[in-house]
């Protein structure tokens, strides 16, 4: 097929260079928290493109090490507060753990740093929307890293649906392959609910926001069932206060799922999910995960009133094909096929990551929207928190809190600065 003409789904991502563009003062960065998502503080350290990365905070001595010789020229320190309070800090990266959000994000926009928060916003309803009150009280900008906003296969898809290929959006189906979940999250605190909630709400908002922007509403009901079959059974864990194994992580080791050792020494959230969504337009969703798959992807169909698309794949190679011609039986061969853009230098997530720094970057510097929206990150929350009190009540339906009007008017109306309240 010829190009669709999608137009930003088939941006591909590079640094701005002095020969590009004005020369600009580097906006510098305070980094919180330098673990998995550390790779998000080495995309955003461009010493002058526009950014670096002044000062690492992280408790654990062997991660400012890492720092340190992966970022050039970064101090690292032990105490957050140090990088909040830091006079050579103009905004901040909350790379923590989730249940720590709130409480960092808070003080740093209270601080009048503008925040970046990767997701999930938090692990609680009231956790978010303390953060969205504290930005809307202080005026501070507040911007939520769900990357896949920004991953060339949503953003393809997003565009052939806005285009009007497949019609209206009626239902969305997700199916999650979390092939390496043993691996990711069941050896660290992503198992534990204290810290997590669940991984319906840690790994799945990242699905549920793109089925919200999919779809064109938020979920308002769901309904969930979900349990621990593989990984609560294997009693091969870690002691207690026991780092993780140097091999922790391989690609092509740890098959079948329960070969896999050294597991955390909790393990209390569950390994496979499924969960129905009704949404506030009439949409219906679904989204299932599974973190004992051999294989790794999202598999993503969407169904309109004149078509329906799916994707095939979601890194090199995927393809989304969409079905709208006629009625048939099953033809493997579809109406039309969109290959996924590649993008020139994949610094993660399929280029997603740099995608979100660079918006990041404009947005502390100019304000105004952004792709990715602290409402929809919210709300991604609330629908995940609520399936996962379904799940563990035996599917009992779920209504999802709503937002504050006043929040929501403020953040679509692009966090405009306004006189802090007494």
């Amino acid at each position: 097929m010829t190009d669709p003409g999608l137009g930003r789904a088939y941006r591909t991502w590079r640094h701005l260079t002095p020969t590009e563009g004005p020369a600009m003062t580097d906006l510098c960065l305070g980094v919180l928290g330098h673990g998995l998502r550390g790779s998000l503080a080495r995309v955003a350290h461009r010493p002058g493109e526009g950014a670096r990365v002044t000062v690492v905070a992280d408790p654990d001595a062997g991660q400012r090490e890492r720092a340190a010789h992966r970022i050039p020229g970064v101090r690292t320190v032990d105490d957050h507060r140090k990088v909040i309070d830091a006079p050579d800090v103009d905004a901040v990266l909350v790379l923590t753990p989730d249940h720590t959000h709130a409480d960092l994000a808070c003080e740093a926009l209270r601080a009048g740093k503008p925040v970046f928060v990767e997701k999930p916003l938090d692990i609680t309803v009231e956790r978010c929307d303390r953060i969205l009150r504290t930005a809307r009280e202080t005026g501070t900008r507040l911007y939520v890293g769900h990357n896949m906003r920004h991953m060339p296969v949503i953003r393809l898809m997003r565009g052939l649906i806005e285009r009007g290929d497949i019609g209206t959006v009626k239902t969305v189906w997700v199916r999650h392959f979390v092939g390496y979940g043993g691996d990711w999250y069941f050896k660290d605190w992503h198992a534990e609910r204290r810290y997590t909630t669940g991984l319906l709400l840690q790994k799945g908002a990242h699905d549920i926001d793109v089925v919200h922007w999919l779809a064109g509403g938020y979920t308002r009901r769901v309904q969930a069932f979900g349990d621990l079959m593989v990984y609560g059974d294997n009693p091969h864990r870690r002691a207690l206060g026991e780092p993780k194994a140097v091999d922790w992580y391989t690609e092509d080791g740890h098959w079948p799922p329960h070969t896999q050792r050294a597991l955390n020494p909790m393990i209390d959230v569950e390994d496979v999910s499924l969960v129905n969504m009704c949404l506030d337009n009439r949409v219906l969703a679904a989204y299932q995960q599974c973190h004992f798959t051999p294989d790794y992807w999202r598999n993503y169909t969407v169904i309109g009133d004149a078509g329906r698309l799916e994707n095939f794949g979601d890194g090199p190679g995927a393809v989304v094909r969409v079905w709208n011609s006629r009625r048939s039986v099953h033809r493997e061969r579809a109406d039309a096929e969109y290959p996924v853009p590649e993008v020139v230098d994949d610094a993660g997530h399929g280029g997603a990551d740099p995608l979100i720094i660079d918006e990041f970057l404009r947005f502390v510097r100019e304000g105004g929207l952004t792709d990715t929206s602290p409402v929809a990150a919210r709300m991604a929350v609330a629908a995940g928190f609520g399936a996962t009190e379904s799940l563990r009540t035996g599917g009992v339906v779920r209504e999802v809190p709503p937002l504050d009007p006043e929040l929501i008017a403020y953040f679509e109306g692009g966090q405009r600065a306004s006189e802090p309240r007494a």
